[in-house]
């Protein structure tokens, strides 16, 4: 027994099919274009991890002189700190004498 379609239930089918098409078709612009931004950002992105690897290198180097520097710094403070400590405990010694100096020249005139 065989069924005959009418007309107008072809053009139904045609129809659904025509739709069933564009958006297979759709699906696939979409796709694409996904997958074209996809590789276009995952450019950038390794674009950006290399200059972000570049500019860490940067400041590890930059971490390491300012360390450097800094125990420097540290050393000269002390010995600056060391040399008026020892300063300070012969300041009054060494004005007595000079005092003395002062006055006995002054009085053995």
């Amino acid at each position: 027994m065989t069924d005959y379609v009418t007309r107008t239930e072809f053009e139904q089918l045609a129809t659904r099919v025509d739709i069933v098409e564009r958006e297979v078709d759709g699906e696939k612009m979409v796709t694409r274009h996904v997958l074209t931004e996809t590789r276009r950002n995952s450019d950038d992105l390794a674009a950006i991890k290399t200059r972000l690897d570049r500019v860490e290198l940067k400041l590890d180097d930059l971490g390491r002189k300012v360390e450097e520097i800094a125990g420097e710094l540290n050393g000269k403070v002390t010995s600056i700190d060391g040399k008026l400590s020892g300063l300070v405990a012969t300041l009054p010694g060494l004005i007595a004498d000079t005092m003395r100096e002062v006055l006995k020249e002054r009085d053995g005139r």
